[in-house]
């Protein structure tokens, strides 16, 4: 059961629910596959068989690093707030409601747009900001706070 699923006020309903993008899985897996599997590799072929699984182990430990970061990840809106949680270590947790809210910006680089993730900055009353990067749907969660807060689009 989630942070969320599990804080749910009395009467309140999810309406919208994101996470991190997958892509957070891409720099170490790459890093694995590119750098530390070929020097495994070098390490094996010069003799060091005990030292050749260290590389990718360290490999494996931060694609295993960056699924937890994801899978402990919350992003949603309900009909009574926009709650955002991020960590398990150390927590982050972020919740707005909706009336508080001034406006919910998106940026998106080219590879964001080909593969649907984004940054995104809720702005609360006060100018207080709060930015979260990497968020899959960026667009879909602004709209959904949006009609959450009955901000004008594009707000």
């Amino acid at each position: 059961m989630s942070y969320l699923d599990k804080n749910l006020l009395a009467g309140e309903t999810i309406v919208f629910r994101t996470r991190l993008h997958w892509g957070l899985y891409v720099p170490p897996a790459l890093f694995t596959l590119l750098v530390m599997v070929p020097f495994a590799v070098l390490l094996f072929v010069n003799g060091a068989v005990p030292w050749a699984a260290v590389p990718p182990g360290l490999g494996l430990v931060w694609i295993v690093a960056a699924h937890i970061r994801r899978q402990s990840s919350e992003f949603a809106v309900t009909n009574k707030r926009v709650v955002i949680k991020l960590g398990v270590f150390t927590t982050r947790s972020v919740e707005l409601l909706p009336s508080k809210i001034e406006g919910v910006g998106v940026e998106q680089t080219m590879w964001g747009k080909l593969f649907g993730f984004g940054d995104i900055e809720v702005t609360g009353s006060g100018g207080t900001k709060e930015r979260f990067s990497g968020i899959q749907s960026p667009f879909e969660f602004r709209r959904a706070i949006q009609q959450a807060t009955d901000l004008p689009p594009g707000a």
